[in-house]
């Protein structure tokens, strides 16, 4: 049975029965809208701490994350569809606070910082946005404590952040990144998807078709690889490409051999998209001198 609690004192008398048994607890922090995609981190959790374990689906749209440009009253809130989603998929309990129960002294005065590595890529658009998104996950690990927590690899700049907060800050918490989940035609799964129109659905495909052209070509290099992808960006009229980027796992510079990640954003009328993919470059070359 799913449990629907909405502060942090009945979060913890909820909890407290696993915990008394030993139980591990995982948490899967969401804003809602929930998808295919949320599902899968759903079924991840469980999948981790078994049924001996607890899984918490936190369902909150912090308003920390959003910029001055950003509406977040036009963030969708699908609430009792997201319960249903969260039933389906076994989850304990739904953690689903106000405002004020998550920033009870109003904007708090001591955040996180998440450093150079949020200045690139989403951060040049978005510059306080992982500043929001550090200071929420913080929160929610001091209010839930869970030994693990799953987030989703599509948003990758997301994903290596909060890792090197949890190890900065030795939090103690086991990060697991679940792979991107898609549609038949590849296009990540994502809340925005409902704001494209039936052609501007079929414009986005773009994003993982340039992702699958530079993953193809990893073997022959860095260079190859971008060329690859943005060859096909450059066909599609109407997708307005705001960076395609080559990294290291750990989204520093990319390495001339080995594995990498590719990632690109760009907007789709007037939706922003985001992808990216893991990929191994030079693999040919590593396999000749092998």
């Amino acid at each position: 049975m799913t449990v629907v609690v909405e502060t942090r004192a009945q979060l913890a008398a909820s909890l407290a029965p696993a915990r008394s048994a030993g139980g591990r607890v995982a948490l899967v922090p969401t804003m809602g809208a929930l998808h295919g995609g949320h599902a899968a981190l759903l079924r991840t959790a469980r999948s981790r701490v078994r049924e001996s374990g607890v899984v918490v689906a936190s369902v909150f749209v912090n308003p920390m994350q959003f910029g001055p440009n950003e509406d977040l009253a036009r963030y969708p809130r699908t609430f009792d569809q997201d319960l249903e989603v969260c039933r389906a998929e076994g989850v304990d309990l739904v953690f689903a606070p106000s405002v004020e129960e998550v920033y009870p002294g109003g904007e708090p005065q001591v955040t996180v910082e998440p450093g150079p590595l949020a200045q690139v890529l989403e951060g040049k658009t978005r510059p306080t946005h992982f500043h929001g998104v550090l200071t929420v996950v913080a929160k929610l690990f001091g209010i839930v404590a869970p030994d693990l927590a799953v987030f989703g690899q599509k948003d990758y700049q997301q994903l290596v952040l909060i890792r090197r907060m949890v190890s900065d800050l030795c939090m103690g918490v086991d990060i697991v990144g679940a792979e991107t989940v898609r549609e038949d035609g590849g296009l990540a799964l994502s809340s925005r998807n409902r704001y494209l129109d039936e052609e501007q659905r079929q414009l986005a495909l773009t994003l993982s078709r340039a992702l699958e052209a530079g993953r193809v070509a990893g073997d022959r290099g860095g260079e190859a690889v971008l060329e690859a992808a943005r060859k096909v960006l450059g066909q599609a009229d109407g997708v307005e490409l705001d960076y395609l980027a080559l990294t290291s796992p750990e989204l520093g510079d990319a390495p001339e051999s080995g594995h990498a990640r590719l990632l690109v954003a760009a907007r789709v009328g007037t939706t922003r998209l985001i992808d990216n993919t893991g990929l191994v470059l030079g693999r040919n070359q590593q396999q000749g001198s092998s």
